[in-house]
């Protein structure tokens, strides 16, 4: 089954005073990459005695909670980072750390893009502030309160008999398919939402669906939910300016993939796990 989210990790949105020490991990965002060091050539985040060494700014700071009772914090900074130090963004964890840092680094530029954008309430225009008991925003003039925001969405394996559909996105690289993904459109459950996303983007229709699992994908906001879907009907009919290609692979013709790491690589793992089962 796919990794749940590391029982270590104990969320929180109020540090305790004697939080913010030396050893406390930073994860620091800066022009939306995060700062890494390399420990034996595994990206880690910083600490804050690593931070106090930069010469950054610090325009917004977040507590997140404890994991393996080290505390964590989500910034937002600008400037430099010293050497011994680079950026990256979190796609470039996937597969490089373990996966409880990418989820952790996930849930600090989310908090972190919320932040960013809900400084002004949506209904009134008042400048928020931060609600006394929970991570939210609240408006003082009118009282809208705004949670960090997430975004459903649906991610589904396709399959024909030992056959897997997998397609290109028209903005990905040549010659890397995946499983199809779209978001939840309000009013739609999730097993709708499947039908209606394999029927616009690949024109097929799918009969019984299993769920397998899901996972945070903080592009920005998504919680991605993962599906097998057997084929029923259709032929395939790639949807314009989204779909460049989409065809039927076996375990032997199987394209460059998304890695195990992500959801849509799992997805096949699991199909060619079965298949090898039996």
């Amino acid at each position: 089954m796919w990794p749940k989210f590391p029982d270590e990790f104990d969320p929180a949105h109020i540090a305790p005073a004697e939080a913010d020490h030396g050893d406390a991990w930073y994860f620091v965002f800066t022009e939306n990459e995060l700062v890494v060091k390399s420990v034996q050539g595994v990206p880690e985040p910083v600490t804050a005695d690593d931070f106090r060494w930069m010469d950054m700014e610090v325009h917004v700071k977040h507590f997140l909670g404890h994991y393996l009772n080290r505390p964590c914090f989500a910034i937002s900074a600008n400037g430099a980072t010293g050497e011994g130090y680079s950026t990256t963004g979190l796609r470039g964890l996937l597969g490089r750390t373990q996966q409880s840092l990418f989820y952790l680094a996930g849930r600090a530029q989310q908090i972190l893009e919320w932040d960013e954008t809900h400084r002004f309430c949506g209904r009134c225009g008042t400048e928020m502030v931060h609600h006394a008991t929970d991570r939210a925003k609240h408006c003082p003039a009118c009282g809208l309160i705004n949670y960090p925001r997430l975004s459903p969405s649906i991610i589904v394996l396709v399959t024909r008999g030992e056959e897997m559909l997998l397609a290109r996105n028209a903005a990905w690289p040549t010659g890397l398919y995946s499983t199809l993904a779209g978001f939840v459109e309000p009013g739609e459950s999730i097993e709708q939402t499947v039908h209606r996303e394999v029927m616009e983007e690949v024109g097929l229709q799918v009969g019984e669906l299993k769920y397998f699992g899901s996972q945070s994908w903080p592009f920005p906001n998504s919680l991605m939910l993962g599906f097998h879907a057997e084929y029923t009907g259709g032929e395939i009919v790639c949807q314009d300016d989204e779909i460049a290609d989409a065809q039927w692979f076996t375990a032997t013709t199987l394209p460059q993939t998304p890695p195990k790491t992500a959801i849509s690589g799992w997805l096949i793992q699991e199909f060619l796990d079965q298949l090898e089962a039996g």
